[in-house]
């Protein structure tokens, strides 16, 4: 019996109908994204927070016999604390240092350190790095003065970016309230995502409940928690050895420890010039504190990664770029997490779907 079209079992006054409510429907979802739209990268990152934290809410709350709202407060409180104490600091000076850099560009005053004298007394290499550095300052300001002009546009998106700083810090807050909220609600919300799931992808919605999990924490604790770590200790150790634009060396250590590029293209600099500026005491103490913290993401990640991250570094790149761009300072940090949590879902989704394939195939051989 030939299967009948749409059109053949409705009359025309039920296609208007169904129009209708079609449109409607349309209409409601798109209604309901403007009203929404401002609050998605705070209920995102509220969403990555409360999912890489919930083993320590599950954690408190067994501790304080089975109190999971008390153990909600108790880890918002402690949160808000890194965030208005040394995150709050690092953001507001690297904010200061990126108003400066972009007050240099637009004057076209780009201001660079010439060779110490103290260099030529260093033994054995001292000379020839004094030659080397002071050649290098001479041709790099004669560079810059060239191309001066040329980036003055830039001093526009970096007021831009540390004006978006002070909004970025606000919703990075109300993000730790709204997480708190979600943590006593863990388990209802883990049901929503698996019957949502489970409509899309019936046969893969629990392996992808729990990937889907994993890799949010996995980059969470592994990537933007380290990163976040040793971004706040390289400005601290900044700030005791004054070393100019502290802050915003800070931020580019933050980036770098991101994109997985690693802090020491940005400690490196500083521990030459620390030798250059400070006796040798004091520059010996803090080469050695710089350098437990350029190696201290390897350290630290394999103990919060929970398992192996498979995430390629270019996925991460082009999510703190696009996630910085779309939402601003927060997206920096919810851009690789959505990215890597999209990225391993569609890997496993296209190796079950080929898996699927490779066992028909097989299967149809067998059949004589």
């Amino acid at each position: 019996m030939p299967v009948k079209s749409l059109r053949q079992l409705l009359t025309g006054e039920d296609v208007i109908q169904l129009v209708i409510r079609l449109g409607l429907l349309a209409l409601l979802i798109i209604w309901t994204f403007l009203i929404v739209r401002p609050f998605v990268p705070i209920l995102a990152w509220s969403g990555v927070l409360a999912v890489a934290f919930y083993p320590a809410f599950s954690w408190l709350a067994k501790v304080l016999g089975g109190r999971p709202k008390t153990a909600a407060a108790i880890l918002t409180l402690v949160t808000l604390g890194i965030v208005l104490g040394p995150a709050t600091w690092l953001g507001v000076s690297a904010v200061d240092g990126g108003r400066e850099l972009a007050h240099q560009l637009s004057t076209g005053d780009l201001a660079l350190q010439s060779a110490p004298e103290q260099i030529k007394s260093w033994p054995v290499i001292g000379p020839t790095l004094f030659e080397l550095w002071d050649q290098a300052y001479t041709n790099i300001r004669a560079v810059l003065r060239e191309v001066a002009p040329y980036l003055q546009p830039l001093a526009g998106p970096l007021l831009t970016l540390a004006g978006d700083a002070s909004l970025g810090t606000l919703q990075f807050l109300v993000s730790v309230f709204v997480a708190g909220f979600l943590f006593p609600h863990g388990p209802r919300l883990v049901a929503a995502g698996r019957g949502f799931l489970s409509r899309i992808v019936p046969e893969q919605s629990e392996h992808f409940l729990t990937l889907g999990g994993a890799t949010i924490r996995a980059v969470a604790q592994g990537v933007i928690g380290v990163a976040i770590v040793q971004a706040l200790l390289a400005g601290i150790g900044f700030k005791l050895a004054a070393v100019p634009s502290a802050g915003l060396l800070a931020f580019l250590v933050l980036l770098l420890s991101i994109v997985q590029i690693g802090a020491f293209l940005v400690l490196l600099p500083v521990i030459i010039w620390i030798w250059t500026a400070k006796d040798v005491t004091t520059a010996l103490v803090l080469t050695v504190f710089f350098v437990v913290v350029g190696f201290i993401d390897t350290m630290l990640k394999p103990l919060v990664m929970g398992r192996g991250l498979n995430t390629p570094t270019i996925v991460i790149f082009v999510g703190v770029i696009g996630g910085t761009l779309a939402h601003g300072i927060v997206g920096l940090f919810i851009g690789p997490i959505i990215l890597s949590v999209a990225w391993e879902m569609a890997a496993a989704w296209i190796g079950s779907e080929a898996g699927k394939r490779t066992a028909i195939s097989q299967a149809s051989d067998e059949v004589p």
